[in-house]
């Protein structure tokens, strides 16, 4: 079993590296701005699918294969650059459009929130560093994702739900608002820079 020590330790890591506002987090304010608090509740059902499967791929030892082969990290990286511009852009544009809680099916909500959370390399070095760097060496993998995992997904879902709240409760105060152009072209610039940044970024481990 994790040792006390070793799951705190872990514990404020993981605090630090799912309430750091990025794409995600971004994603989370846009959804409840758009779509009211419960509809965005789906997004975050996303992420925490990407962060199960990342927890399980990491245990495996498999995300560090992924870091470790340029191509696969290049190409990872450029659609993912790609994809934060692309709904960056469309965002600004859409800015002066007036707010409405959407309709947009909860498929698409869904697959757009796990898209963003995937294609981030970003995660695979959170994920990396997590396994690397805190992870005990003279205890069974296993046994210490039993508290890991549980762990990590309480902490994923708090944070997310908080940006989904925010969201929500910005995008009430957004209503016919003067400041929700620029509240919501902040928001499609945030995607443009991360995108810019992740397309320039180094593969983790790598200078």
């Amino acid at each position: 079993m994790m040792g006390f020590e070793a799951w705190t330790i872990f514990a404020l890591f993981w605090i630090v590296f799912v309430t750091t506002p990025g794409p995600n987090a971004v994603n989370c304010i846009q959804n409840g701005i758009y779509l009211g608090f419960g509809r965005a509740m789906i997004g975050v059902l996303a992420i925490l699918t990407q962060a199960t499967l990342f927890l399980i791929l990491s245990a495996f030892g498999i995300t560090a294969l992924i870091a470790a082969s340029p191509a696969g990290f290049f190409a990872a990286k450029m659609i993912g650059a790609g994809f934060l511009i692309y709904l960056g852009v469309r965002g600004w544009m859409q800015a002066r459009t007036p707010v409405t809680i959407s309709a947009k099916p909860a498929k698409s909500i869904y697959f757009q929130a796990l898209a963003i959370a995937t294609i981030n390399p970003k995660s695979v070095a959170g994920y990396l560093a997590a396994f690397s760097q805190f992870v005990q060496a003279d205890v069974p993998i296993w046994e210490q994702m039993i508290v890991i995992v549980p762990t990590a997904l309480t902490l994923t879902a708090l944070s997310y739900t908080g940006f989904c709240a925010l969201g929500a409760g910005l995008g009430r105060a957004a209503l016919d608002a003067v400041f929700s152009v620029w509240l919501r072209r902040i928001l499609a610039s945030c995607f443009v820079i991360y995108g810019l940044l992740l397309g320039l970024s180094n593969a983790p481990g790598r200078n």
